[in-house]
This record gives structure tokens, C-alpha cells and sequence, in this order.
């Protein structure tokens, strides 16, 4: 007899080849999926016996996961802050130390903003969860990625958040020349296109667009950089996700634009992972 509990045991063991650290959380979301089911419901009753159908479901998504595949991309969806969003190849996989970005905004402005700009914006993962905190907020997200954009578009629909608007822009091209905001946050491409980590864990099935920078990662933060006051109120802040060694040239690279209060935030392993800058 086969039950929840050494179908999940079995499902370990055999993830435990793979370059996944979070063998446990894979194993859940994969037999919570194939049983359509919430995690509670696998540790409420963990000695219930499974039908062939149903292990033989299961099965066929670890296969998947076995051979590399993102344990989102196989359930085509990710948690995010309090929202859960649907993603797919099209864009990068929503990550926890991004909501170190969304914690840092929250943090740098206690009473809100009233308009925000997403740069590259993906899932909308960013900007939906600052939408989401701040309601009277007006958000922008924009992605060169017409697939990226109108993934974020049903992200926004199945959450419900209603302040935000999706625009096909690459960076700030597409935006009206009097546009301004008061907050401006990205998570560019800074991955450097020789760096080994490309062939290896998830990232091996993402969009490299979403990924690769040239001049070591940094070309597309220095567009982001540079263009940034232009759209900017005064007053307000540029904030951004880095490479876990950019941040001194993240920081140079805004000093050297004028922006002040210039700083970076470590991130969930103790990186120093987004930086940003006040323009005054």
C-alpha cells in the first residue's frame, strides 16, 4: 500500500541527486498538484492510501522535476508575497530574495507612494505586491516580452489588484515623455553571459533575454540607471536587484548620476542584493 507519507519519503530520496535544496517543498507542491490538494491536507493525512491513478500522476511530474524542470514550470504557478501568480518559460521564475525589493520599497516609503514604475516586470511579481500594499498607488509595469506582458496581465486579473497597468516597453521607450513617478524598482537582466551558474538549476529553463547582461551583467542596470531621473519626481527613488558582487558598482554607478542616499540591502542569504538611490 502506498500512502502519502512514503510516496513523499520515496519522492525525497530520489530528489536528493538533484541540484534542488529544497527537496521536501518539491516533493509537497508535486503530490499537492497531482492530488489537487492543499500542503495541510498532506500533513492532516499522511497515512492515506493512494490509488494507481494517482501515484502514477505523481510519478510523471517527479520525472519532470528529476530531469531539471522548475517545480513552477511543471505546476505553472509560484507564491509570491501574499499572491499567487502563474508563470511559465516566457519569464524568470519569481524568487524570495526578490521580496526583499518589495520589503525595502515598503520600508523606504512607510506612508506610500503614489505612483511606481516596474521595469522589466515579468510575472508582475513586483509590481503587484507593491499594488497590492499600497491600493491608491498607481503601477506601472513594463516588459519588452509581449509573452511577458500578458502573463502579468492575467496575474493581475486573477488577483484582483486593480491600480496596476501591463505596457510592451523596452525600459522606458514606450513611456509617455511626461511620465513620472515617485518610485521606480527593476529586477534587469545582470547575470554575466560567461557566468557558470547559467548551466546549471532552473535558470537552465528560463528565458536567457530575462537573464544575461553584457559588460559583466552591468549593461542593462547602467541603461536603467542613467535614463532614471528622466522619469523620476523629485525626491524620489530608483531601487534595484543585483548580482550578489555588483552592489559597489551599483552604488558607484548611481553616485556618479547624482543620485543621494545612495545604499544597499543584504538579501535572504546575506547578499548585498538591491541597492538604490534618491534623486533630488
Amino acid at each position: 500500500m502506498i500512502t502519502i507519507a512514503s510516496l513523499l519519503k520515496s519522492a525525497r530520496d530520489e530528489l536528493s541527486a538533484t541540484q534542488s535544496d529544497t527537496v521536501q517543498l518539491d516533493a509537497e507542491l508535486l503530490l499537492c498538484h497531482s492530488l489537487q490538494c492543499e500542503r495541510s491536507y498532506l500533513f492532516t493525512w499522511p497515512e492515506k492510501p493512494l490509488d494507481d491513478k494517482s501515484v502514477q500522476a505523481f510519478r510523471e511530474l517527479l520525472v519532470r522535476r528529476l530531469n531539471g524542470e522548475p517545480v513552477a514550470h511543471i505546476i505553472g504557478r509560484r507564491d509570491f508575497w501574499d499572491l499567487q501568480l502563474a508563470v511559465n518559460n516566457s519569464t524568470l521564475i519569481p524568487r524570495p530574495d526578490t521580496e526583499t525589493l518589495v520589503e525595502e520599497a515598503l520600508a523606504f516609503f512607510p506612508k506610500g507612494v503614489d505612483s511606481v514604475l516596474d521595469l522589466g516586470t515579468g510575472t508582475g511579481a513586483i509590481a503587484l505586491a507593491l499594488a497590492s500594499e499600497w491600493p491608491t498607488c498607481h503601477v506601472v509595469g513594463v516588459d519588452s516580452s509581449p509573452a511577458a506582458v500578458a502573463l502579468a496581465e492575467q496575474n493581475r486579473r486573477t488577483n484582483r489588484i486593480e491600480n496596476v497597468e501591463f505596457i510592451q516597453s523596452c525600459w522606458y521607450e514606450s513611456l509617455a515623455d511626461d511620465s513620472c513617478f515617485q518610485l521606480i524598482v527593476s529586477n534587469p537582466p545582470y547575470i554575466d553571459e560567461s557566468d557558470p551558474h547559467l548551466q546549471q538549476g532552473d535558470v537552465r529553463f528560463e528565458p536567457r533575454s530575462a537573464l544575461v547582461a553584457a559588460d559583466q551583467g552591468m549593461a542593462d542596470l547602467d541603461v536603467i540607471i542613467q535614463q532614471a531621473p528622466d522619469y523620476l519626481k523629485a525626491g524620489g527613488c530608483l531601487m534595484l536587484e543585483h548580482g550578489y558582487q555588483q552592489a559597489s558598482d551599483v552604488r558607484k554607478a548611481l553616485l556618479a548620476r547624482g543620485f543621494g542616499a545612495v545604499g544597499s540591502q543584504n538579501d535572504l542569504a546575506g547578499n548585498e542584493r538591491i541597492s538604490f538611490g534618491r534623486w533630488s
